[in-house]
């Protein structure tokens, strides 16, 4: 089997997409010791589209694409062999001549609050929260119609200082990405993720690369994780078939208990008064039928009170 020598990994430059790239470079190293070859990793950070513009919701600078684009345009040019990004940044659609090589174990996919009150339930009437992400906001509102959602961007750190600086009473975020960033200690409480259902992907640290370089594919297979990829498939094909932009609140997340599969979709209207569950549960094998079956349903039941803007 042929291995590359020297493989440089496109990365966020982020703390937390940092995190995620050293993660990736410490698994590789690790299997390169393993096969017994050695292997020099080089981290490329880079600012993305998404990082410049902060002051504007991503539903109206271009959507969630624009925190790839940069880094698979260094694929595409050969300047780098591996793309490092959080999944759920990722579109159901990648650029042509690029796939999704491998994905890590997922992490713990909830979402968190940050907050001086330690539950939804406990913030004061008319409380602000504070985030972007329009599903946070929609689950939010279906649970505390009365709390004001104000727009917050920025990374964890920029968004942990927001609250300290009472500029909201609480945020939302992936706990994942705290527990990455050694920072899990700032979450008031765990929001259960079969009720405030998680984005698509959130948790899961993805690698995309060259469609045909097979000696890249031969070494991102030694930290793929199989079983990860089940769940994957199973969300991302349920939001392929809704075909949401950044201006729908959607979530979806899968669980793997021995072979069966759980998948769990929600759509809501954007002030969250209105929404719609679903649940499938099945083979593993069957993840993308799943996902795509669950997607169908939604969208039927929804229909244009949801996907008429899109």
């Amino acid at each position: 089997m042929q291995y590359p020598a020297h493989i440089r990994i496109a990365t966020r430059s982020s703390k937390l997409a940092l995190a995620q790239a050293y993660l990736v470079r410490d698994a590789l190293s690790k299997a390169a010791q393993v096969q017994g070859f050695d292997l020099l990793c080089e981290i490329i950070p880079m600012q993305t589209s998404g990082d410049k513009n902060l002051d504007h919701p991503l539903s109206e600078i271009g959507g969630k694409g624009l925190f790839t684009k940069e880094l698979e345009t260094s694929l595409l040019t050969k300047t780098t062999d591996i793309a490092v990004h959080s999944l759920k940044d990722m579109p159901t659609q990648l650029p042509e001549g690029l796939i999704l090589g491998a994905v890590l174990e997922r992490e713990d996919p909830s979402d968190v609050l940050v907050s001086d009150y330690p539950s939804l339930e406990a913030l004061p009437n008319l409380a602000t929260v504070g985030t972007s992400s329009l599903r946070r906001a929609a689950l939010v509102k279906s649970v505390r119609p009365d709390l004001n959602i104000i727009p917050f961007r920025g990374n964890v750190n920029t968004r942990l200082e927001k609250i300290r600086a009472r500029t909201a009473d609480a945020t939302l975020l992936a706990l994942a990405g705290l527990k990455r960033l050694g920072l899990e200690s700032h979450a008031s409480c765990i929001l259960d993720p079969a009720v405030f259902t998680p984005a698509v992907g959130q948790g899961v640290i993805c690698i995309e690369c060259r469609e045909g370089d097979a000696v890249t594919m031969a070494l991102l297979q030694h930290i793929h994780h199989a079983q990860t990829q089940y769940a994957v498939d199973a969300e991302r094909s349920l939001l392929r078939v809704l075909d949401g932009s950044c201006r729908t609140p959607i979530g979806g997340y899968a669980s793997l208990s021995q072979n069966t599969l759980t998948l769990r979709g929600f759509v809501a209207t954007l002030d969250g008064s209105t929404y719609w569950r679903t649940e499938r549960i099945g083979s593993a094998d069957d993840a993308v039928r799943m996902g795509e079956d669950a997607g169908r349903e939604l969208k039927a039941r929804a229909g244009s009170a949801v996907f008429s803007h899109d």
